[in-house]
């Protein structure tokens, strides 16, 4: 695997990044082969809270974890823990929902016990338990944010009044707002 380390507001120093890299190295023992993969780490420091945030793009899944702690080497364990559980969880259902070869059935080691901590995800658990149903009004992204708030919601879906496109705002951890829109 291919480490891209970078920092925000802090010094990647010889010792942080060899620590991300041991972490993360130990994720290839979850994988028959060694994963070709850029693994992007972004450290930051906001408000005295040490922000980490790794992607590990991979041919069929993408592992992505975030964590946020005031220590950045404990950060760097939580966001290993949260990643091994994705791990774990994909293993789980791709090994009850995908039987043909060349599938992403073939990418783990058969041996993954879960977490002694860790429920076993049951199909069941993943069933919808209610369903809401409502007219998506025209407005801009302002007018949603502000539906938003005012409903007291992490997030808002509404119709974009320039395009007619399904779009969502949804409120970040750092306090600002994000959109999604469906791709052209």
């Amino acid at each position: 695997m291919q480490y891209n380390i970078r920092g925000e507001n802090i010094e990647v120093t010889p010792a942080l990044r060899e620590y991300v890299e041991k972490k993360v190295g130990k994720l290839e023992r979850y994988f028959d082969t060694t994963p070709v993969a850029d693994v992007n780490v972004k450290m930051a420091v906001l408000n005295n809270q040490h922000i980490i945030e790794i992607t590990i793009p991979l041919p069929q899944l993408l592992l992505r974890a975030e964590e946020t702690h005031t220590d950045m080497y404990a950060a760097i364990d939580l966001v290993i823990e949260k990643l091994e559980r994705q791990i774990r969880k994909h293993k789980t259902k791709v090994n009850r929902k995908f039987r043909q070869e060349g599938s992403l059935k073939y990418m783990f080691k058969n041996d993954l016990e879960p977490l002694e901590q860790e429920e076993i995800v049951d199909e069941d658990e993943l069933e919808v338990v209610r369903t809401k149903r409502f007219n998506l009004k025209p407005m801009d992204a302002e007018e949603a944010i502000l539906q938003m708030d005012m409903l007291g919601h992490s997030f808002f879906v509404f119709s974009n009044a320039e395009n007619g496109d399904t779009n969502v705002v949804y409120k970040r951890r750092d306090g600002k707002y994000g959109l999604i829109e469906p791709e052209a």
